[in-house]
């Protein structure tokens, strides 16, 4: 019969998802599964946004410019620009999510073979984007008991080759939740200036930062207007991952004619994702206000509860919705999937994400899995007392 291709071997599952199919085994033995696996939040999109779709009165359903809509481009510029980021419409190209953006990215800087170095563990898809790019992943490991903060530039500095063409960080950090200092962001920009790279920020959780810390970005570096590339999405910050709206931003005008290449050749982002995405930018900043006290508060419960399991190592994290943390069990991986099809605990259990496929070095994170705290205090609590009990079940076998 026909093959597969090599790319599509090598194509990595998704450590979120992969164990999907055995929730669902879990569900239709009447077990309720707690899903710490997968960044959803339960936070109710604003209204604004679902209402602009309700009321969007339209003949035809047509293409929007490759680029996205005008007014949405514009008004997203402004959006930026309050915030202190001097960004305008011509500077963004809005995308099928942040996960187009970032192929986009890659496209438009990155031949078959060349090399992108990131700080791992890392967000899972940046293996499936590099994959599908033909691109090498060079990782540099960060370390739990750093609480995952940025490894010297020295360790970036040796990972440089001819081959390198770019720098990728998640800042706030998926899956650790770690946020770049201002310093930290300054001493990545002088090495991607140095060599003449690109430095690529996903900054998709801007906006969930705890404990009066303050976001750093990319585009605030004066001088690195032609080495910065910007990926950001609606998912998270307005609670709509459904939408598939995100946007790669740059002032590199040769990187965005090049962006604007691959958005030609997919036509154009969703019409009525767009009119919602637009519409959520009249959010008030008292949605905002509120939803991050929630996930403060959600953090502390969950790292307070975590801290009560003997062996259980977690670093505090200090943005994003999620944690890792390392479990006195020799296999994540093969934990995961007992929780799911062959233990309960009155008829409860949880579902994590094995943190071994959230790194590209192999044998690393075997012990780790990632949480993210997006339900609610009172489900985190009894999720924590049913990992704590499955521990010690798992561990007597």
């Amino acid at each position: 019969m026909p093959k597969i291709s090599n790319k599509g071997n090598l194509m990595p599952e998704s450590p979120i998802r992969k164990l999907v199919p055995y929730s669902e085994i879990a569900k239709k033995k009447g077990h309720k599964v707690y899903h710490l696996n997968i960044g959803q939040p339960d936070i109710k999109t604003p209204e604004v946004a679902i209402n602009a779709v309700k009321n969007f009165d339209i003949e035809v359903l047509e293409y929007s410019h490759s680029a996205g809509f005008e007014s949405y481009r514009n008004k997203l510029s402004q959006f930026y620009k309050n915030q202190g980021l001097p960004i305008n419409f011509e500077d963004i190209i809005i995308t099928t999510g942040g996960s187009e953006a970032l192929l986009f990215a890659m496209g438009s800087t990155m031949d078959q073979g060349d090399e992108i170095i990131i700080p791992e563990p890392f967000y899972a898809n940046y293996n499936g984007f590099s994959t599908a790019s033909g691109v090498n992943v060079v990782p540099v490991i960060s370390s739990i008991d750093t609480g995952f903060a940025l490894p010297p530039i020295a360790d970036f500095e040796k990972l440089i080759t001819p081959k390198t063409k770019a720098i990728l960080i998640c800042n706030p950090g998926n899956p650790t939740g770690y946020l770049y200092s201002k310093e930290e962001i300054m001493q990545l920009a002088e090495l991607v200036k140095k060599h003449d790279l690109f430095l690529i920020a996903d900054e998709v959780y801007r906006e969930f930062t705890y404990d009066g810390d303050v976001h750093y970005s990319v585009m605030n570096i004066p001088g690195l207007e032609e080495n910065a590339i910007m990926i950001d999405s609606v998912s998270k910050r307005y609670s709509m991952c459904g939408a598939r709206i995100g946007c790669i931003v740059s002032k590199n005008k040769e990187v965005m004619a090049t962006a604007m290449k691959f958005a030609q050749a997919r036509l154009s982002p969703p019409t009525f994702a767009q009119v919602a995405s637009e519409a959520a930018l009249d959010t008030p900043q008292s949605y905002f206000d509120e939803v991050i006290s929630e996930y403060r508060e959600r953090r502390d419960t969950l790292i307070t509860e975590l801290n009560k399991i003997e062996g259980v190592k977690v670093a505090t994290p200090k943005g994003a919705f999620y944690c890792i943390a390392e479990l006195p069990i020799d296999n994540a991986d093969h934990f995961a999937q007992w929780l799911l099809e062959s233990y309960d605990y009155k008829g409860e259990t949880v579902m994590v994400a094995p943190a071994a496929g959230f790194y590209s070095t192999p044998g690393v994170g075997l012990n780790q899995v990632r949480i993210a705290y997006v339900l609610k205090k009172e489900d985190l609590i009894t999720a924590v007392h049913i990992l704590k009990e499955a521990i010690t079940v798992y561990n007597s076998k």
